[in-house]
């Protein structure tokens, strides 16, 4: 080490050692030969078994991943110097790679930015934080005081922070569940904001809403699906509050079918409509994506574009062989749906389902549907959900477009 350390040390294997060499910021319980006595969410160097210093990061031995590795670099102080410059990176590269929807984007996304386990949202002016992560929890009102001020440098005024910490996951963690505005801080008496993208307004409650609020990393994959909605029927399987539906029917679908098993999700998809005047084109269904595509009816309405954005249907390696089957059921109904020339969009949000399986998938599907499938295009989540090549698991939405041939 290049200075005498403060931290208690942990010594990990040969295994672990690699992993961190190439970039992965995570040593698991398993990988722990011996850790000197620390408290839970306290920083701690890691060590090999020569001694040789391998980085800093959050320790907590509740957790499966006993180590969130920080920085490689033993010159790194964790003050706040260090907070803010980190801070301002992820500001400064989101205002690169966002453009004009800088104020609508994610601000922080976890490893990808080297915040462990910290997610942030923005609404306009509103922050929503997600922390998975114990030592981001133990410093989060001096990171969140940080991104306040770094915000208003940029011009770009907060009037609130609203954490949505609500996720049993953190259970794991060996913290509490809850959600409500950050202490300390000002704040609107409302959870329900507005927001615009790809020049479509939003209603957005990020008290209630699902993850932080609305679904930010499909940005751009819904303009790209937009682009061939022109005089199309497109039929929305896994709606939500109409992300998907309402793009097409602003690039010029003649008719979109918005469906959901959710009613409060199809009751804010419908408001949505109305906030942009598109309601007379929609139409809104209340059903399953499996019994919807299973039905028969649709192949007389004339569908000739589907489009599949389902929720994660795995979480686990535990369960991809089931992921993958639930996967492919619905891409062959859909592909059966529909005929010769039509279009298919379809997406994955789960890291689990990489990339080469989800096109086995796609292949099989296809098979079994008796049809070809042309590639269009094929896209990952919007930028400011970067993915960085050491870590994998920040590489998790796949998004396809076809054609059936």
């Amino acid at each position: 080490m290049k200075q005498p350390r403060q931290f208690s040390k942990v010594t990990v294997t040969k295994k672990a050692q690699r992993s961190l060499q190439g970039g992965h910021p995570w040593v698991y319980a398993g990988e722990v030969i011996t850790a000197e006595p620390t408290s839970n969410g306290a920083l701690c160097d890691l060590i090999n078994e020569k001694g040789t210093y391998l980085g800093t990061g959050f320790y907590n031995d509740q957790s499966l991943i006993r180590v969130r590795v920080l920085s490689q670099n033993a010159n790194d102080q964790f003050d706040e110097a260090f907070w803010r410059r980190r801070i301002r990176y992820s500001l400064d590269y989101r205002r690169i790679v966002m453009g004009a929807d800088f104020s609508c984007c994610r601000l922080i996304f976890g490893e990808a930015d080297h915040f462990p386990g910290w997610t942030v949202d923005r609404f306009g002016a509103i922050l929503v934080s997600q922390i998975m992560s114990l030592g981001i929890e133990q410093i989060k009102d001096q990171l969140f005081a940080l991104l306040w001020e770094e915000m208003e440098k940029l011009g770009e005024p907060i009037e609130g922070i609203y954490e949505r910490n609500d996720i049993a996951l953190r259970r794991k963690e060996g913290m509490g569940e809850g959600a409500g505005w950050a202490a300390g801080f000002e704040h609107p008496n409302s959870t329900l904001t507005q927001i615009t993208e790809n020049g479509i307004r939003y209603e957005v409650d990020f008290g209630e809403g699902q993850k932080t609020g609305f679904f930010l990393d499909q940005k751009y994959n819904r303009g790209a699906a937009a682009r061939l909605a022109q005089g199309r029927t497109v039929l929305d399987c896994c709606t939500h509050t109409g992300s998907f539906a309402l793009n097409a029917a602003q690039g010029g679908a003649k008719r979109v079918i918005a469906a959901d098993i959710s009613a409060s999700a199809l009751a804010s998809a419908k408001r949505n409509a109305q906030l942009n005047g598109l309601e007379a084109k929609m139409e809104f269904v209340q059903a399953d994506v499996f019994d919807l595509l299973a039905d028969e009816k649709w192949k007389t309405q004339g569908i000739d574009y589907i489009i599949l954005d389902p929720p994660a249907f795995t979480k686990s390696r535990k369960t991809i062989h089931n992921a993958y089957q639930g996967y492919c059921q619905i891409n062959t109904l859909a592909m059966k749906l529909l005929p010769r020339g039509a279009l298919l969009a379809t997406a994955s949000c789960s890291h689990f389902m990489e990339d080469a399986m989800f096109e086995d998938m796609l292949q099989e599907a296809a098979q079994k549907a008796k049809v070809e499938l042309r590639q269009i295009e094929v896209r990952h989540q919007a930028p400011d959900h970067p993915i960085l090549m050491s870590v994998p698991e920040t590489r998790y939405l796949k998004f396809y477009l076809f054609q059936i041939v």
